[in-house]
């Protein structure tokens, strides 16, 4: 007799999640389980209500119906530090990044926070310093060592998409919200940016959802796919499944911008 399979465990679920804001319906009934470990892909046209969704995971925005669950946790109501701090990490669709700051500050700043230590810009670190061997390591996994000294607003877009990877990876997050990552990107940098991401989730292991426009990328990225529409997620299964589903042919690839 076979033993029984563990159930997997969830590490982002959304239960009828909803946002009305001025009278408008922004989320209505969103339901989602995103394994542990797993990669997802959200899709959806222009207005679909795909970033309110990762903004009120993240905590930017607080829903006015239903909850979120983190590893089992509910952290509807806690803040964007505290969510950080119990290991999500997220990207924006524009850069988050400090442009005044050096390609290696950035990520060293986000190595000490993590390991406990100051995140004050005050608090200069020794050479030999703990937090800048892990923002070196991680700016060679990126590619992007030869440009440690260069201010970080310097530098290409695609390299900003790169530095935010490395910063990502010099933070101890396990779930990772990827918000069009290749949005601005020069067509010769997608491919190592997508390396990049792979690499991300192979070395820390983590939960990664991507919203992105780019379907070929993400098909090739992900395990399964969730399509938002009108604010509700209307499929939720595999690349394979969701792009024959024809209510997903009719209501997004028919209309995506």
């Amino acid at each position: 007799m076979n033993a029984p399979v563990p159930p997997v465990e969830s590490a982002i679920r959304v239960d009828s999640l909803g946002l009305q804001i001025g009278g408008a319906t922004i989320l209505k009934d969103v339901q989602l389980d995103v394994a542990a470990g797993s990669f997802v892909g959200v899709i959806g046209p222009n207005g679909a209500g795909k970033t309110t969704l990762f903004n009120v995971i993240s905590g930017l925005v607080k829903p006015t119906a239903g909850r979120v669950l983190m590893h089992g946790e509910d952290i509807t109501t806690m803040s964007v530090p505290a969510r950080a701090r119990a290991g999500l990490g997220r990207t924006f669709q524009t850069s988050s990044l400090f442009p005044q700051l050096s390609v290696l500050e950035n990520v060293r700043l986000a190595a000490q926070a993590a390991r406990g230590g100051s995140g004050s810009l005050l608090h200069f670190p020794r050479r030999a310093d703990h937090a800048v061997e892990i923002a070196h390591e991680k700016l060679r996994t990126v590619g992007l060592d030869h440009k440690a000294r260069a201010l970080a607003g310097d530098i290409s877009h695609g390299d900003k998409r790169k530095l935010e990877i490395a910063v990502i990876l010099a933070t101890k997050a396990d779930i990772v919200l990827l918000d069009e990552p290749m949005a601005g990107v020069a067509s010769g940098d997608v491919a190592g940016l997508v390396e990049n991401i792979r690499t991300m989730q192979a070395d820390k292991g983590c939960t990664v959802l991507m919203v992105e426009h780019h379907l070929e990328v993400l098909l090739g990225l992900v395990e399964k796919v969730a399509v938002m529409y009108f604010g509700s997620i209307i499929a939720y299964d595999t690349p394979q499944m969701v792009m024959a589903d024809p209510v997903v042919q009719r209501a997004y690839l028919g209309s995506a911008a």
